[in-house]
């Protein structure tokens, strides 16, 4: 073997194939992996085309967490002569040499080593830095694409819900988290790891479609005075409607509530959001809230029809039909509408 890459790496086995783990510099990835595959025909090559709109994405997730991004092991195949040399101490710890003539096939995490390839053109300190590779030998295309295949099958991503429960990057995130905490009943009735309720279920929210609800409220505020609105405004809508209440004092079934009732519904959770982002701006009394107790929130009430149930009966939850509702809110409140809500209360008419 003439010149070669040397790596000190773990050996291990796998369905009866040798494979070895090495930790490979971030800098000398563009120099060992080929980029332009997307040229080929799908069924010619073993991986997917770049989407490059996800490249600046990861690549900022690097630059802005540079203490406290991670990142899983690459998979590669290694196209070529190589030699696994054991150590004296340790049969399964060793150096593998690697022809430099040798082709290396990204299996598994292209997208992380282009954004890392990005990234290093801004920070060069990346360059002394390391990510691991699982290297196998390539046993030809059709092998290739099989183990592309394998590795991303059973791939599944984790639920808004549970997303948003460990991820402490996200400041509003975060305020609402808090929020939830203090308070009890949010605490007790929101799940925080599915995104969709089991007709059975315990909770009567997701944690990621509460979240979507205090976007609305705050957009890109974050600061101490956004995370005390939020707490006085959820404080306030849930005392302010009797069924909650009722619930609490187990004079209603949990069941029913969600069955019988729009309440526990994203559309109205998220028109709240809506109304709640007027009452920020506009730094209203939340004591106005209390009105919201004279609201039948039966579903068979007839005036949601046109708002968010269709002509068949079935719920609608667009963003249309949460501009509706909040206009109904609203006018309970006896609060004024804008030109826009106006219009959307024309189309109810007529």
């Amino acid at each position: 073997m003439g010149l070669s890459y040397t790596f000190s790496v773990v050996s291990g086995l796998q369905a009866n194939r040798e494979y070895y783990i090495a930790m490979v510099p971030l800098n000398l990835l563009c120099k060992i992996f080929e980029n332009d595959v997307d040229y080929i025909l799908p069924e010619y090559r073993a991986q997917r085309c770049i989407n490059e709109n996800r490249i600046p994405e990861i690549r900022d997730y690097i630059l802005k967490n540079r203490n406290t991004y991670v990142f899983s092991a690459l998979s590669a195949s290694i196209d070529g002569n190589f030699e696994f040399i054991p150590s004296e101490l340790d049969k399964n710890i060793g150096i593998l040499k690697i022809d430099m003539d040798s082709v290396f096939l990204i299996n598994d995490g292209q997208h992380r080593k282009a954004a890392i390839e990005a990234a290093l053109k801004e920070d060069r300190s990346l360059a002394k830095e390391t990510i691991a590779i699982v290297f196998f030998k390539d046993e030809g295309l059709k092998r290739s694409q099989q183990m592309f295949a394998d590795l991303n099958k059973y791939a599944i991503k984790p639920t808004k819900s549970l997303s948003t429960l460990y991820d402490d990057r996200d400041d509003i995130g975060k305020i609402v988290k808090d929020i939830i905490k203090k308070i009890p009943f949010l605490n007790k009735y929101i799940d925080k790891e599915k995104d969709n309720l089991g007709k059975n279920s315990s909770k009567l929210f997701t944690l990621a479609n509460f979240l979507r609800a205090n976007k609305r409220i705050l957009k890109d505020d974050k600061d101490e005075d956004a995370e005390q609105f939020l707490f006085k405004y959820w404080n306030s809508i849930f005392n302010s409607i009797k069924e909650w209440k009722m619930l609490e004092n187990k004079e209603i079934y949990k069941k029913s509530l969600r069955e019988d009732y729009i309440l526990t519904l994203g559309v109205t959770l998220n028109a709240f959001g809506r109304l709640g982002r007027y009452f920020y701006e506009n730094n209203l009394d939340l004591s106005t809230l209390k009105s919201l107790n004279s609201i039948d929130w039966f579903r068979c009430n007839p005036e949601w029809v046109g708002r968010i149930i269709n002509q068949h009966g079935n719920i609608v939850n667009n963003e249309d039909s949460i501009i509706k509702l909040c206009n109904y809110l609203k006018i309970k409140l006896k609060i004024e509408l804008s030109k826009e809500e106006k219009v959307k209360e024309n189309e109810i008419k007529r």
